[in-house]
């Protein structure tokens, strides 16, 4: 039987239990008999404690009251399958007239909905980067006299992957923060939790876009099945570069060293050599889709490049023209680290759609530097 607590009850003995208002408690009558008469003994739905307590503090409830909903199944609408036409036997089973093709039906409804699956993109932002917290001369706070990398703060990363040239070149090609590895792990735990599949990966050439894309897909637990494609066209609009020069990449065979999961047998759409410095607007945003015709591809495609890519693969994808140049450089500033895009297809009018992203945004705040000395010690 359940029992709901109409009033709170604060034990007065060690096997009393502690109600309150509203708790549902599980009485099972074969164990009442030693009772005191006006007392139960039960267990708490909401500690799972058991103890005796006051009949008269609760009433009957209804057992569903306590059922919980664990998960959710959205199946395929299979009403069109059991139309019965003239032509189609009828056999009687059990008292019951059953359909010979609705019941061949019935049995491929899981198979048809796998069938039906839509297509999505997801396009995302890189998580936060060493440069972001630390600022464009982050490079000169963590390396020694003579050139080797240390950690001056634990929002560095523990290390920075092996390349054959000259480390300098991380500054214009930064690493995640640490922050911002957790932030990648963690949007891939709830894509997972959402039951998101990922059959593609493709990221931009920057290691802060690959390292994202690494962290996320640990976090789907996909990081040993889905290997990521790295594409240069997906790179920054160069007018946006500082150094007005394109940065030197780690190469693909460095971050398969580096044991980034890199798809080595890809070849871009984009070569390297495609990408010019200080590019017009007007070459930038350029249908990225030519390389994402999706032929024979499934499921969700993953795309991690930069603040500017949501707008660029997006609005082509789902029908819409580029934005002005200086509208888009206004909503590319407002992109946060790990925004995101989702697009599904909507195959029965062959276009896209843009809808909510599967999994929320995530939001959080700064965290300065402390010094221990600042305040508590000194004046």
């Amino acid at each position: 039987q359940t029992l709901k607590a109409l009033f709170q009850y604060k034990p007065q003995n060690i096997d009393e239990l502690m109600i309150n208002a509203g708790d549902f408690i599980y009485v099972d009558p074969t164990q009442q008999s030693d009772v005191s008469k006006g007392w139960v003994i039960g267990t708490s739905h909401r500690t799972g404690c058991r103890g005796f307590l006051p009949e008269n503090y609760t009433e009957r409830a209804n057992e569903s009251d306590t059922w919980v909903k664990h998960r959710e199944y959205v199946f395929v609408t299979a009403s069109r399958f059991f139309t019965q036409t003239e032509k189609e036997p009828s056999v009687k089973l059990n008292g019951e007239v059953h359909n010979s093709t609705m019941s061949k039906s019935i049995t491929n409804v899981l198979s048809l909905q796998n069938a039906t699956l839509r297509r999505g993109v997801l396009v995302m932002r890189h998580g936060e980067t060493v440069d972001q917290v630390f600022g464009k001369s982050w490079l000169q706070q963590c390396l020694t006299a003579d050139g080797k990398y240390y950690r001056p703060d634990l929002n560095f990363p523990s290390t920075l992957p092996k390349r054959k040239d000259s480390v300098k070149h991380f500054e214009y090609d930064p690493p995640l923060s640490c922050c911002g590895i957790f932030q990648s792990r963690l949007i891939g735990e709830a894509l997972l939790d959402q039951e998101v599949t990922v059959s593609y990966a493709y990221s931009s050439p920057t290691l802060r876009c690959i390292q994202t894309a690494q962290y996320i897909l640990q976090g789907l637990k996909l990081d040993q099945k889905v290997k990521i494609r790295v594409e240069p066209g997906l790179f920054e609009w160069t007018k946006w570069e500082a150094s007005r020069v394109i940065p030197n990449f780690m190469t693909v065979t460095e971050l398969a060293n580096a044991s980034y999961k890199i798809d080595t047998s890809y070849r871009g759409n984009f070569p390297l050599s495609s990408l010019v410095p200080s590019e017009t607007y007007e070459e930038y945003v350029t249908p990225l889709l030519l390389f994402f015709a999706f032929s024979g591809i499934s499921g969700v495609i993953l795309i991690v490049g930069h603040g500017s890519s949501l707008a660029s693969v997006t609005r082509p994808l789902i029908g819409l023209p580029a934005r002005d140049s200086s509208d888009f450089a206004q909503v590319v500033r407002k992109i946060p680290s790990l925004g995101m895009c989702f697009c599904e297809e909507i195959k029965e009018e062959n276009k896209w759609q843009m809808v909510n992203p599967p999994v929320k945004t995530l939001t959080h705040g700064a965290n300065a530097a402390f010094n221990w000395k600042n305040g508590i010690v000194e004046d």
